[in-house]
C-alpha cells in the first residue's frame, strides 16, 4: 500500500539536508492515482529556523512535490498512449519524474529524463522504481535531443531564463508536449494550445489560483 514502504535512504538524506524533520511518503497522485511518488509527508511549518528558511530559498526541494502541470501532462499522456508507444521519449526538467514515468507506463520503448540537477535525477530514479518502470537519466540535453522521437516538459518556465529551451525543442524536429501553469500569457510560436485544466501542486501549497490553471501545448513539426 502507498505509504507503507520506507523511502530510499539516499533520497531521504537529500531532503534532510534541508529539512531534517520532514520525511518522504509514497503518495498516490490525485489526478493520476495509478502513479505514486515519494513526496513530502507534510507541508513545511511556516515557523522555520531562519537558516533553514534561507537554505530552502536557495535550493528548494521541488523534486519532492508533484507540480500541477506535471500531473496534468502525465494524465494526458496516459490518455493518449498511442502517441508514445514504441518510441523514445525525452522528458526535459523532470522534477519528481511524473511525466517520464507516465511515458514508460504508456509503453514508450525508451524514456530519458534530462536534467542538470542531480537531486531531480535521483528523485526520478527512485520514483521510477516505486512505479516498477525504467527511466534512463541524463544531464546532456544535446545528446537527448539527438535520439528523441518525442519531447515532453512540464512547468519548466517558472524561470523565464528557460524560454530559449522552446527554440531548441522546435529545432529538434520532433513532436513536443509542453505543460505550463506559470506564464499566463504564454503563446509559444509554432505550438498549438490543446486546452486548459485545473490542478494543484501536490502536496497542495495553497498557491494563487493563477498557478492552478494548467495549459498543454503541442508542437507538431
Amino acid at each position: 500500500m502507498p505509504g507503507s514502504r520506507n523511502p530510499p535512504a539516499a533520497l531521504q538524506a537529500r531532503l534532510n539536508r534541508l529539512l531534517p524533520d520532514i520525511r518522504l511518503l509514497a503518495t498516490p497522485l490525485p489526478l493520476v492515482p495509478s502513479l505514486s511518488l515519494w513526496l513530502l509527508d507534510r507541508l513545511v511549518d511556516e515557523r522555520l529556523d531562519q537558516a533553514v528558511a534561507n537554505a530552502l530559498m536557495e535550493a528548494p526541494p521541488y523534486w519532492a512535490l508533484c507540480w500541477a502541470s506535471g500531473q496534468v501532462l502525465a494524465r494526458h499522456l496516459l490518455a493518449h498512449p498511442e502517441r508514445v508507444r514504441g518510441r523514445c521519449v525525452v522528458d526535459v526538467g523532470p522534477g519528481s519524474g511524473v511525466v517520464a514515468i507516465a511515458a514508460a507506463r504508456a509503453g514508450a520503448a525508451r524514456v530519458i529524463a534530462c536534467d542538470l540537477d542531480p537531486d531531480a535525477l535521483a528523485a526520478t530514479e527512485a520514483n521510477a522504481a516505486l512505479n516498477d518502470v525504467r527511466v534512463d537519466l541524463s544531464d546532456d540535453l544535446d545528446a537527448c535531443l539527438a535520439v528523441a522521437d518525442r519531447l515532453t516538459a512540464a512547468d519548466i518556465l517558472y524561470d523565464r531564463d528557460n524560454l530559449p529551451l522552446l527554440e531548441r525543442f522546435r529545432a529538434a524536429g520532433v513532436p513536443v508536449w509542453l505543460g505550463d501553469s506559470r506564464i499566463a500569457d504564454l503563446d509559444p510560436p509554432g505550438f498549438t494550445l490543446l486546452g486548459h485544466w485545473r490542478a494543484t501542486t501536490w502536496p497542495d501549497l495553497g498557491e494563487s489560483e493563477d498557478y492552478n490553471r494548467v495549459r498543454i501545448f503541442e508542437l507538431e513539426p
